[in-house]
């Protein structure tokens, strides 16, 4: 049994004894088959780097409107993606926060190995180092609309330039940390588009104990990303924003997916940011299940040794529940 644990470099603090540490990670490849992923023609996106020479991980970076400078994805593709004629579902894996966090940490962790044999693409799309998966309510570095990248031009430009099932039984998402946040946000604001979400260690729950959450995205958004402007805003919050975001808040949302949830039970004792991390993610995802059982939505839950870190083989659970709920390629 083994783990993937991210370095965690950067210690936020805020006025008003707030504190707040990022430390969430993952990572990818992204593929072209057609003229039109070549030219990156469409959907807002233009291709201005790319590397195919891996036969499963290929990589681009994009210049789009919605993001201030060229964020990268990687596409890791199945075994056989080359040799047959096959349609495959899709994951959508979302790497967490910190300045040592990016769109790579997966493959670093072992992604490869993971999804050996397994037939599934798995598209990791760059988040910024604290985007949060969202729009921000203000930005002073230009734009940064995580949002609308991932949703609106990165989704359909993958389903145009693969061979994917492009439709709700076609899709999962899932990620770690603020990924985990971000993977359980999409999959309740955009209900249609994926019917499995999953978060490894990610918060679950962004009012409790006075909003701690929030004000973690906010101030971790604003020294790391948005050069002080935030993503859900101070010092009063845009509460249609936060509620709207808030798995918590949008348990019908989660009905008819299947729902796979991790957390850690022993935070680092001499680690700060382990502590402070793992602590809020195990609470709110106690809350999280409460209230889907409430509901009656089943999911699929784990409490494990340790604090936040990737653990491979939740993962590699993971993958095997998403390739049974997901249409077969």
């Amino acid at each position: 049994m083994s783990s993937y644990r991210p370095t965690r470099r950067n210690v936020i603090k805020a006025a008003g004894g707030i504190s707040a540490a990022m430390a969430l990670g993952t990572g990818g490849t992204l593929a072209a088959a057609s003229p039109a992923s070549a030219a990156g023609d469409g959907f807002g996106l233009r291709i201005v780097e790319h590397n195919e020479g891996d036969p499963r991980m290929w990589y681009y970076r994009f210049a789009t409107d919605a993001i201030g400078w060229n964020p990268g994805v990687n596409v890791l593709l199945p075994d056989d993606y080359h040799t047959g004629g096959r349609t495959y579902p899709v994951l959508y894996l979302f790497h967490g926060g910190g300045t040592d966090q990016d769109f790579i940490t997966f493959d670093r962790a072992g992604i490869r190995d993971w999804t050996a044999g397994k037939p599934v693409i798995v598209v990791m799309p760059d988040g910024g180092h604290a985007g949060w998966y969202s729009n921000p309510v203000s930005s002073n570095t230009g734009p940064r609309n995580w949002e609308t990248f991932h949703i609106n031009q990165l989704l359909p430009w993958i389903d145009a330039n693969f061979r994917t099932y492009a439709e709700y039984d076609g899709r999962a998402v899932a990620g770690f940390s603020m990924g985990g946040f971000g993977a359980l946000k999409y999959a309740a604001k955009y209900y249609g588009h994926f019917a499995s979400v999953s978060a490894h260690s990610g918060p679950a729950s962004l009012r409790r104990d006075a909003g701690l959450v929030a004000h973690w995205a906010n101030v971790s958004s604003a020294a790391l990303d948005l050069g002080g402007g935030t993503v859900y805003g101070i010092p009063l919050w845009n509460e249609a924003r936060v509620s709207a975001d808030n798995p918590v808040e949008r348990v019908e949302s989660y009905r008819n997916k299947r729902v796979f949830l991790v957390a850690g039970t022993s935070p680092d004792p001499v680690n700060w940011f382990d502590t402070v991390n793992e602590t809020q993610v195990l609470a709110g995802q106690r809350e999280f299940r409460a209230r889907l059982g409430d509901a009656g939505i089943p999911h699929e839950w784990y409490e494990e040794p340790g604090g936040h870190m990737i653990r491979d083989y939740m993962v590699r659970r993971d993958l095997d529940g998403i390739v049974a709920r997901l249409r077969k390629a």
